[in-house]
């Protein structure tokens, strides 16, 4: 007789609902696993059989076939071993429901312990839309399985617990409220904050628009002037997530195994710094499984790029097509996987290769050539994609020792943010999207709506400045934040201007 377990496989930040059949046959003993399993799953032959003869229960004596289907997805992880287990076990006889409505995801060990697994919250989401009500997840994951709402979650410690539940001791569900739980954990403490950097009252305003509509920014200036100071304080003025936001946010971490314990949820927008030297791989996400990289761990957050221009020419290419989509899709022979990428980019560099062009008090040594090929290693395609590009000067001697003026503290600024964002979600409630830097050629024409006055300058500005189309219709995103900001609804000739005003590169 064929005995069958439900769990479910990962695909990007989704998941597929995955059948776990095994039959016994009259053979000499083994385990074969078929169905496009990797080396994990492969394994997972091992660990069944130890941890049921460990956990007290027969193992059949002849050969254990066991097949994950559908046969032509690919099957990657240790969630498969709880539900091999599972199948083994039904055909030795142990009495476990087969209602299909029960999923099964965890590692074995040896001793029959359940281990925690990677990807909990999408496999969990998935079962739910394929209509399964009940799931049984390593306790160590109970808490991030029932932030999927509407669907039993029973924690399992032990191989043997799980077949208690259904004879002797059921297992008390695990629940968690997700709008309590994102209220209740939701942490406004950063270590950096605009109160401690002085000066900068442009770059603050930039920095300000930046987060409160989504945009990309990059801070040209000398060494010392707080360009990462202030990359690092943007953080502090971003609005908190939507519940939808912080759903898809957990999904990444969580199939990263980036997530806690303790904290199942993500309850803060990411900050990702990311070294000179990494990939392009490391970058946009890859691998023979492709696996999410820093642009998608930035999701609804920052990507901060420290020295810019001494990134390798391919990485800041790559970044070109997820900057303009809010995706990347990463291509492989036997898969293609789309991941989520809309974040801010904040970039910070020299003005020139000695860091000093344009300095008050120091000489620039550098020749117009080495400017030029320094500059160079932006591309103008990948400039256009930035929507504020802003010098910051180095501070006077009085701006440094200044103890008497107080900073506005970034509290103050993200309630403007929140104003701002909280304009925007009312606006584009129907159109799928949260912010302006989001919105495509359409919605430009229906919400970036200018009178006869602004129209005119904008056709006056796009000829003195050679305004590409990318380069127009991101001048008028700049130029709605900018209105919203000001709390207006339309869009007026002061806010094209000062939009103009930040795009000194």
């Amino acid at each position: 007789m064929v005995t069958k377990a439900i769990t479910a496989t990962t695909a990007g930040i989704n998941s597929c609902k995955i059948e776990v059949e095994v039959d016994v046959a009259n053979s000499l003993p083994g385990i074969s696993i078929v169905g496009l399993p990797d080396s994990a799953v492969n394994e997972a032959k091992e660990r069944v059989h130890s941890a049921i003869k460990n956990s007290g229960f027969s193992f059949p004596t002849g050969k254990v076939i066991v097949n994950l289907a559908p046969a032509d997805i690919r099957k990657e992880g240790t969630n498969f071993d709880l539900p091999i287990a599972v199948g083994i076990l039904k055909e030795q006889g142990i009495d476990i429901p087969d209602d299909n409505k029960t999923a099964f995801l965890g590692e074995l060990s040896l001793d029959g312990s359940v281990r925690r697994v990677n990807g909990i919250l999408p496999l969990v989401s998935g079962l739910k839309e394929c209509g399964i009500t009940t799931v049984f997840v390593p306790e160590d994951n109970a808490k991030e399985a029932a932030l999927v709402q509407d669907i039993k979650i029973f924690g399992v410690k032990h191989l043997g617990d799980l077949i208690n539940h259904f004879s002797e001791t059921p297992l008390a569900p695990t629940i968690i409220n997700i709008h309590q739980y994102l209220q209740e954990n939701t942490d406004n403490e950063y270590i950096y904050d605009f109160k401690d950097v002085k000066g900068q009252q442009k770059a603050k305003k930039a920095l300000e628009i930046a987060a409160a509509g989504g945009h990309n920014i990059l801070m040209s200036g000398s060494p010392g002037s707080g360009k990462t100071l202030m990359a690092k304080c943007l953080a502090s003025i971003l609005p908190p997530l939507q519940l939808e936001e912080a759903f898809e946010l957990t999904k990444i971490y969580s199939i990263c195994g980036l997530l806690s314990k303790e904290k199942p949820l993500m309850t803060q927008r990411p900050f990702r710094a990311v070294h000179h030297t990494a990939s392009p791989n490391g970058i946009i996400g890859g691998g023979s499984n492709p696996k999410p990289g820093e642009i998608t761990l930035a999701h609804r957050g920052v990507l901060f790029l420290d020295e810019m221009v001494e990134f390798p020419r391919q990485v800041l290419e790559v970044l070109r097509q997820p900057l303009e989509d809010g995706s990347v899709v990463i291509s492989r022979a036997k898969t293609s996987i789309k991941y989520p990428a809309q974040f801010i980019l904040v970039g910070a560099m020299n003005p020139c290769p000695c860091g000093y062009l344009g300095d008050k008090e120091k000489q620039c040594n550098c020749s117009e050539f080495q400017i030029q090929r320094y500059r160079s290693r932006l591309s103008g395609p990948l400039l256009d994609r930035i929507d504020l590009v802003i010098n910051v000067p180095r501070l006077t001697t009085e701006e440094l020792i200044n103890t008497k003026t107080e900073a506005e503290p970034s509290s103050k600024i993200r309630e403007r943010v929140i104003k701002a964002r909280e304009i925007q979600a009312k606006r584009y409630k129907d159109e799928g999207i949260f912010t302006n830097s989001e919105l495509n050629a359409k919605q430009l024409n229906i919400y970036c709506k200018t009178d006869n006055k602004t129209t005119e300058f904008l056709k006056i500005a796009a000829q003195k400045f050679q305004l590409s189309g990318r380069k127009y219709s991101r001048i008028l995103k700049l130029a709605r934040t900018i209105a919203d900001l000001d709390g207006k609804e339309n869009i007026t000739l002061e806010h094209v201007t000062q939009a103009l005003q930040y795009r000194e590169g």
